[in-house]
């Protein structure tokens, strides 16, 4: 019923789960390669958060951030970095920490304006990484605005991640290229692949456990705390796998999971991911047609189901001129 609203069949949903679980002994090799790297003798869910590069830090002030996110890229064309340069020129972005100030960072606007960006930057990778994704949520806004009615602009959350999603894809991409710092491309690495850890992996065990309570609900068992507790728990052992050494306390992190209360929203952090990272990889394999497809994507909106948009770009019917929205 959940997915009803989107037209996202039930198939999606237990594929991304059937195709995680193939690829489960790629999570396992990256726990033991931590492990190993770590030199610890038993790897524990608190040692996820262990830097895997000693005294390593980059310092992006903001300005270079902004030309960093524009070289990485350049492959999206012309028009998709005219708009990201107009963002950065006229007042888009909140940048710094201030008194008052939400945390975080977030892309938000209004049909008829250009997109707002929130950041609370700091100096270091993170935030290059925070800028580059939230300016893709400003951009897909931004196509889609520009390319759609009131009506058919707002994209669903189904989408909304892939955007900014790519943006990063192709900033890793071109930093791991320009890198010739052995130190700087394992911590890179490491950060690339704690995204796909958690994006992907950990959020997918999350869109399991909510379909194994919820069919559990629907039979009309009952669901007592210490049988969430099992479930959660025998679900990190099968998704870190022997050498990571499942501590009892995890068993109650469900709890604390405020998504849980959004039902069967999880998934799409996944779905999002991994469509982000195809279009990255089309579009640095083929160029310009994967762009144009892309840009497709982009202008779309919601003007069909979301599955439709992401298979193909949808015929663009122009609302009105860039100069008539500022």
């Amino acid at each position: 019923m959940s997915l009803y609203g989107d037209n996202i069949p039930k198939d999606v949903y237990t594929n991304l789960i059937g195709t995680v679980h193939e690829h489960l002994p790629l999570m396992y090799r990256y726990m033991k390669l931590r492990k190993k790297l770590l030199g610890v003798d038993e790897l524990h869910m608190y040692d996820l958060f262990a830097p895997l590069v000693e005294e390593f830090k980059m310092e992006i002030p903001f300005e270079e951030a902004k030309k960093i996110v524009k070289e990485s890229l350049q492959p999206l064309g012309t028009n998709y970095l005219n708009a990201l340069q107009e963002g950065f020129d006229n007042g888009w972005i909140d940048v710094y920490e201030n008194e008052g100030k939400r945390s975080g960072a977030y892309s938000w606007g209004a049909y008829g304006t250009h997109p707002y960006v929130l950041l609370n930057h700091s100096d270091n990778l993170n935030s290059m990484f925070t800028l580059t994704h939230e300016m893709g949520h400003a951009l897909h806004s931004y196509f889609s605005d520009a390319n759609q009615d009131y009506r058919n602009a707002q994209y669903t959350i189904f989408l909304a991640e892939v955007a900014s999603t790519l943006n990063e894809a192709l900033l890793m991409d071109y930093m791991l290229n320009k890198t010739t710092d052995p130190k700087e491309k394992m911590y890179l690495l490491t950060y690339y692949a704690d995204q796909f850890r958690t994006t992907v992996f950990r959020q997918t065990m999350f869109a399991e456990f909510e379909m194994i309570i919820h069919e559990k609900a629907e039979k009309g068992e009952s669901l007592t705390p210490q049988e969430l507790c099992k479930i959660y728990y025998d679900l990190n052992v099968l998704y870190y796998g022997k050498d990571m050494t499942v501590d009892k306390e995890i068993e109650m992190e469900w709890a604390r999971i405020p998504h849980f209360y959004t039902s069967f929203y999880v998934y799409k952090y996944a779905t999002g991911f991994s469509a982000a990272t195809s279009f990255a990889k089309q579009i640095l394999d083929e160029g310009k047609p994967a762009v144009d497809r892309y840009l497709g994507f982009l202008k779309s909106g919601g003007s069909d189901f979301s599955i439709n948009i992401l298979k193909k770009p949808v015929s663009i019917c122009p609302r009105r001129s860039r100069s008539s929205r500022r």
